[in-house]
């Protein structure tokens, strides 16, 4: 082998190596990232119970109906949107191209559906006179600002990934992504799931009047 060959065959083999870590770099990037925002998340959520405890004038402002029965449906409907979204995995990974791209298309429906609930409940609240900065019962206005921080932070999240499992089942139909692709989007989705579960008892139930 000339010295002009090695350096290529070198590079050729160096790109070649499996990651040290074990694991697919694509993978590893989405882990990272759902560790990172899970410190966000847990930040804000410590946060806002810390806010919640300190204020002597805070108020409970949600009836069993219809707010909470209403996260009681969004809920089921993100824990449903999971079990959808592990049936895609488990058929793109078993070669099943389209019924995962169905399974994909449940989930994402799922997610918009969820949406839709979440924003019919922000202008319910809007149209009361809730707002980040007002508070239309009197006391802290705290409660506001917290609410639809974090919630409007975890829509976002759900809205990402609704566009997300979009775009992956249309590249995994056509054949320009396979089943990885399926899987690392999965992972996303069942952490913007498991938030959720923090979500609801921390701002929902413990704000029951």
């Amino acid at each position: 082998m000339s010295e002009l060959e090695m350096p290529m065959a070198l590079g050729h083999g160096a790109a070649l190596e499996e990651s040290p870590f074990g694991i697919e770099s694509k993978k590893l990037v989405m882990w990272l990232f759902i560790v990172a925002d899970a410190a966000t998340f847990g930040a804000l959520l410590f946060c806002y119970g810390y806010l919640r405890v300190a204020s002597a004038n805070w108020v409970k402002p949600f009836a069993f109906f219809p707010t909470i029965l209403n996260g009681v449906i969004m809920t089921a409907v993100l824990l449903t949107s999971s079990l959808t979204m592990l049936m895609a995995v488990g058929t793109a990974q078993s070669g099943r191209r389209a019924a995962s791209v169905r399974w994909l298309g449940a989930t994402a429906l799922l997610g918009i559906v969820f949406a839709s609930l979440h924003l019919r409940e922000w202008f319910s609240l809007i149209a009361e006179g809730w707002s980040p900065s007002t508070n239309p019962m009197g006391g802290s206005v705290l409660f506001g600002g917290t609410f639809f921080g974090i919630t409007g932070l975890h829509l976002l999240h759900v809205i990402c990934g609704v566009v997300a499992i979009a775009v992956i089942a249309i590249g995994f139909r056509r054949g320009r992504l396979d089943a990885r692709h399926v899987e690392i989007t999965g992972l996303y989705w069942h952490f913007v799931d498991l938030v959720w579960m923090f979500v609801f008892p921390l701002v929902y139930l413990m704000n029951v009047r």
